[in-house]
């Protein structure tokens, strides 16, 4: 039975990692899941009042907690739902059975006469005076899941599929203590870093004398060997001293960026791995092989708050809060890092404002630890400034794509290879990448050999650069570029967005070859029946049919895509118009994400991941300069505005009878590709390369 089980529930065997009856009448579950803006908290808490038939007041969540929850690594890939969500459910449902069975033992009869109704147990409707916190102290909840329980059917589902509001949200949007950088505690104590300009980077000199007079009070300053940090009881006095720093720090062995290695064409002449994926391509005669060539650069995270984390050390125990990705990975990162026994450390999840993906939010949780351990006894609290965290943080992968199509005779893909160059999308501490401040010490880790998730794992570069359509034959060229001028690490989605807008604008331009219609061209080579019906669906929504000539100015275009060719499905339009930049007009979203647990925190998911892509598309790229990154605020790193954000209608299909799907990464590239190639439609020509800024489309034009 144990093969059969999700990965989390193999690697966290035991229930009482997972649920606890509480003296309040209340029932604890715990997740290794956060929080990060998906309203994963409440989906979770859906799923075990459902299975346990309570009302969902009376689930209490706890999430991201090494003390208490199990550990389920990272928050990503979609997979919270997919995994952790059944995680969930199995574990309720066999706790609501072994309930069951001790509720029978004392009423001497079968567990089949038996009916939860809000965690009362009633005996041929009446009322038996049992319910789940009479007999919970009979159930041994030390021991490892059995996986034997049934869940329930979705047709019995009451409170999974309905739009429950979200717990987190009141105190987010009326300016409540909702995040991280709200917490405040008697005595805290700012702290602020000075960082090393590049890796390897020595400090030579300091300037203290001048950091002091412009902090204008009471400041500590810490230093060893090249990480420096300024501590207060005042945050403004911390953030003056930061900001002096900057300005009198002296650094020897700076390296130095040209604009030249922002742009991905850069990376093809770069030192690269290898990483084929599939047969070697046949021999393609010229007059049918078709290629072209793609790209996005360099991305920042650009979450709307800078990293913030808060760390004690007291009595030989480190205590920290971040609102990273993951709190068991972090500890563990943590203990390499300090020296010392993971026993010694808990990390606990607080809500931040914007994650997205590898930030810089476990860089600001090892500062504040790191600070905490010389000063043992008071709480620290390290706030990233804007500019840190543009500057600083780990960048999504810039990455180029060639396509190189076979087409039969019909002009129809019969072979298909995707060549791609991009440096590594995983450098978190611990799988490739170490915590930023451990570079600065005395003794820095070695570096470590860049590495990418396989194909067969959803991929990194990789993700979705095989296409869903039925084409015979396909492979990947992947060219893991080993030195890039700058830190990269996870950015939401991965290579899917970059992998989705090359595919799906390949295909519009080979449905143009044979003067086909693009949708029509799709169809014809779209074999699988939820991908065919999301692509008819949208196009019904959009008003294909009535779509008009290319070059007006006015352009409709679609993308499709299921995220990692296994989790959900999803089909978008765009409506564009282009004169001297691109205005997105409209937008139509079907997606197909079996099991839904919350309608609206779904459709939300499908709507942030739009207006991600569009900003993606349009306006985002990290650029560089002799100093390093150089996009260091809003005006110089521009996102789409809340005025820009187009009318949008979402809409999931009835997915009952197919398990949930991951959904929160699926509509980020159906939504460039189809942007771009409502663009293209639009001009009467491509752009291939991302952002579509006002020199791409003049000379798109040319």
């Amino acid at each position: 039975m144990t093969a059969a089980l999700p990965t989390s529930l193999i690697e966290n065997p035991r229930l009482d990692r997972w649920i606890r009856f509480l003296p309040d009448r209340t029932v604890r579950i715990a997740s290794g899941k956060v929080e990060i803006g998906q309203g994963i908290v409440t989906a979770l808490g859906q799923i075990a009042a459902d299975e346990l038939d309570l009302p969902y007041g009376r689930v209490v969540v706890l999430s991201g907690d090494t003390a208490e929850g199990p550990d389920e690594l990272y928050t990503s890939s979609s997979h919270s739902i997919e995994i952790g969500g059944s995680s969930i459910r199995l574990i309720c449902a066999e706790v609501r059975a072994n309930a069951l069975e001790r509720a029978a033992l004392r009423l001497n009869c079968s567990p089949t006469d038996l009916a939860v109704v809000e965690g009362r147990f009633l005996q041929c409707g009446a009322e038996t005076g049992q319910d789940y916190w009479t007999v919970a102290g009979e159930i041994d909840l030390t021991q490892n899941v059995k996986g034997t329980a049934t869940p329930k059917a979705a047709s019995a589902h009451s409170i999974v599929g309905q739009d429950v509001p979200r717990r987190d949200l009141p105190a987010k949007v009326s300016g409540g203590a909702a995040f991280i950088h709200d917490v405040l505690t008697h005595g805290i104590l700012h702290a602020r870093v000075l960082r090393q300009p590049s890796p390897g980077a020595q400090l030579v000199s300091l300037g203290e004398a001048a950091i002091r007079r412009a902090a204008k009070g009471e400041i500590q300053i810490l230093r060893e060997a090249n990480f420096v940090a300024f501590v207060s009881e005042a945050e403004s006095v911390a953030d003056a001293a930061a900001v002096a720093a900057e300005r009198q720090a002296r650094w020897d062995r700076v390296r130095k960026l040209t604009p030249e290695q922002q742009e991905a064409a850069w990376l093809r002449d770069q030192p690269s791995e290898e990483r084929p994926h599939g047969a070697a391509a046949a021999a393609s005669p010229p007059r049918n092989l078709v290629r072209a060539t793609y790209s996005r650069p360099y991305v920042a995270h650009a979450s709307l708050a800078p990293s913030c984390a808060l760390a004690e050390y007291r009595d030989g125990h480190l205590t920290v809060h971040s609102h990273g990705q993951g709190m068991h990975p972090l500890r563990r990162n943590l203990a390499a890092a300090l020296g010392l026994p993971i026993e010694a450390i808990t990390a606990r999840h607080l809500h931040g404002a914007g994650c997205y993906g590898h930030n810089g939010a476990d860089d600001a949780a090892m500062d504040a630890a790191l600070i905490a351990m010389r000063l043992p006894g008071r709480q620290i609290r390290v706030r990233w400034r804007r500019e840190e965290e543009f500057g600083f943080e780990p960048v999504g992968p810039a990455m180029l794509i060639t396509l190189h199509v076979q087409l039969d005779d019909r002009g129809y893909p019969a072979d298909w290879t995707t060549e791609i160059w991009s440096p590594t999308h995983v450098q978190r501490p611990g799988s490739g990448g170490a915590l930023l401040a451990s570079e600065a010490l005395a003794n820095p880790p070695p570096p470590a050999k860049p590495t990418d998730p396989p194909v067969e794992r959803g991929g990194g570069a990789t993700r979705n650069a095989i296409p869903l359509y039925d084409i015979p034959a396909h492979r990947i060229l992947h060219h893991l570029v080993l030195n890039p001028p700058v830190r990269t690490s996870a950015l939401r989605g991965l290579g899917a967005l970059p992998n989705v807008f090359a595919i799906e604008s390949m295909l519009d331009d080979l449905a143009a070859r044979i003067g086909q219609d693009p949708l029509a061209y799709r169809l014809a080579i779209l074999f699988d029946p939820r991908a065919r019906r999301l692509l008819e669906q949208a196009a019904l929504r959009c008003g294909w049919a009535s779509r008009g000539p290319a070059g007006t100015g006015k352009g409709l275009g679609l993308g499709f895509a299921r995220y990692k060719n296994r989790s959900a499905y999803a089909a978008v339009a765009a409506a564009v118009a282009v004169d001297e930049e691109v205005r997105v007009e409209r937008i139509w979203c079907v997606a197909d994400a079996g099991l839904v647990v919350n309608p609206d925190g779904a459709r939300n998911q499908l709507e942030g991941g739009i207006v991600q892509a569009i900003s993606w598309t349009l306006k985002e790229q990290v650029r560089f300069d002799e100093r390093g990154i150089a996009s260091r605020d809003w005006g110089s790193y521009p996102i789409l505005s809340f005025s820009e954000v187009p009318e949008m209608q979402v809409e999931l299909v009835d997915g009952a009878g197919n398990p949930a799907l991951g959904l929160g990464e699926c509509s980020c590239g159906p939504a460039a590709a189809a942007v771009g190639n409502a663009v293209a439609h639009a001009l009467g020509a491509r752009i291939h390369d991302m952002p579509f800024t006002r020199e791409r489309i003049v000379k798109a034009l040319l």
